[in-house]
């Protein structure tokens, strides 16, 4: 679970000159607890900095709490010498809330007050925005990084922008932790495909498992007919099977799904990119044209897997996986000019629980581009928003993100027991593919429903990383 930080800020020489003040604002910031914790956080609340020994011990408490990002309150006007020592002795991200209570000030019911003093600490409730500046130009010239949220504090806007950096933390959070299967090797000739795995560690903090073909087959080797029997009764709770499958295809595909199960829980994995042709090997043939139902599974229930080793690829899969939005692998079909629309789809793995209705499991006579036949997934991503997600690396060698929005629409899809969508963007499909194809990307790109590119801008904006929105 995410660990959120939470202090406030404020001036001690305020509280004996204006009653009440101090118990008010510790109200305000007891209120932005309980609504960050609605998001599924965990929130270590340092209570109110108003002096420099307060600051020092604030830092004290994020440390040994080991908080994954820090949220300051502007309650009221503070000193940003009470400020800088939590942010400099903590080092995490850091988001300033500079939120005034409400809207706007009542001013006919504060100038009625009448007394100076009581008007005061009444403007003193509602002066957040005095420090901003101080507190900027202060972080600024520490060359601390920091984001800052204005509004008031029931404002749809400020929730949306704080429960975005949430998700943002969170992905960050997960993916650093995150366990990267490598089993097989690049799709022969897809130079686009290949992946820096050194820069991808070092950019998202992932780690890469290289992984055996021969251990998957060992594993496979050892599944049982009990094993195999449930994991059959599970492809026909989560798929459509079709009454064109072949019992003995049904068979082969299941014992490969209990494998990879056992693969991913051997290696503690959380997404895994794959490709292998076993040439002139029946027994490896024979596993790796039954993997795409088991690792459709797999990608329903948050291990993402791309074909065609595309890494990259996996990791904005697991990106929009750990948004809730699905991300499933896919890859430009067709243009349709007449409607404005793109076809997406692939014939690997795909997230069901994206889907428009059930996900059907049908056969295919043959793999096109790949040796063999089997199983394939017939899929159309839901009606709806979606963004697509690609990761990126240039000729520099900097890793980026790179998405798109845009709406899954009803419509002729083609029939070739593949995933395939109807896609409509704010733009021509011309500019689009045009547009999508100069920033540079791989061919693949990760759907995912939602639209989630401003989330997907705070990733990168936490990450150091830069973030290109085609639409």
């Amino acid at each position: 679970m995410l660990k959120v930080g939470l202090f406030g800020i404020g001036l001690d020489t305020y509280w004996p000159q204006f009653k009440g003040l101090q118990e008010r604002l510790i109200g305000y910031q007891e209120r932005i607890t309980r609504k960050i914790q609605d998001f599924e956080v965990e929130v270590i609340n340092a209570g109110m900095v108003d002096n420099p020994f307060k600051a020092n011990s604030t830092a004290e408490v994020f440390n040994k709490e080991n908080v994954d990002c820090i949220f300051l309150f502007i309650s009221t006007y503070a000193l940003s010498h009470n400020v800088l020592p939590v942010v400099q002795k903590t080092k995490v991200p850091l988001i300033v809330l500079n939120l005034q209570p409400v809207k706007a000030i009542d001013y006919q019911k504060f100038n009625a007050i009448g007394d100076r003093g009581k008007m005061t600490g009444e403007w003193l409730a509602h002066c957040q925005s005095c420090v901003a500046p101080e507190i900027a130009s202060v972080f600024n010239r520490a060359n601390i990084k920091f984001y800052l949220i204005s509004g008031y504090l029931d404002e749809d806007y400020v929730w949306n922008e704080i429960g975005e950096f949430i998700d943002a933390f969170k992905v960050i959070k997960t993916i650093r932790n995150n366990r990267v299967g490598v089993m097989g090797h690049y799709y022969n000739g897809m130079l686009d495909v290949y992946s820096d795995l050194t820069q991808q560690a070092a950019t998202f903090g992932s780690h890469f498992e290289i992984i055996e073909f021969g251990t998957l087959k060992n594993v496979r080797d050892n599944v049982s007919e009990n094993e195999i029997l449930h994991k059959i009764k599970e492809f026909k709770q989560v798929f459509e099977v079709s009454s064109e499958c072949d019992n003995k295809e049904l068979e082969r595909a299941a014992k490969t799904s209990e494998a990879l199960d056992k693969l991913v829980e051997k290696f503690k994995l959380g997404s895994l990119a794959y490709y292998y042709e076993g040439d002139g090997d029946l027994a490896y043939e024979n596993i790796v044209t039954s993997l795409i139902p088991g690792f459709t599974l797999l990608t329903g229930k948050n291990v993402p897997v791309a074909g065609e080793c595309e890494i990259k690829n996996v990791q904005a899969m697991k990106i929009m996986d750990i948004l809730g939005s699905g991300g499933s692998f896919s890859e430009f079909y067709a243009l349709d000019f007449e409607e404005e629309v793109i076809l997406l789809g692939h014939d690997g793995p795909a997230h069901f629980k994206i889907a428009q209705g059930k996900v059907g499991l049908v056969p295919l006579p043959v793999y096109h581009g790949k040796p063999g036949k089997g199983l394939s997934i017939q899929m159309k991503v839901a009606n709806g928003p979606v963004t697509l997600l690609s990761v990126c690396q240039n000729g520099k060698g900097e890793v980026y993100l790179l998405t798109a929005e845009g709406e899954s629409i009803d419509g002729p899809t083609l029939q070739i027991g593949n995933t395939n969508s109807r896609y409509k963007f704010s733009i021509s499909v011309r500019e689009f593919i045009n547009n999508w194809s100069m920033a540079g990307p791989s061919h693949h790109c990760a759907i995912g429903i939602g639209h989630k590119s401003s989330t997907i801008k705070k990733i990168a904006d936490v990450l150091n990383i830069k973030h290109v929105k085609i639409c």
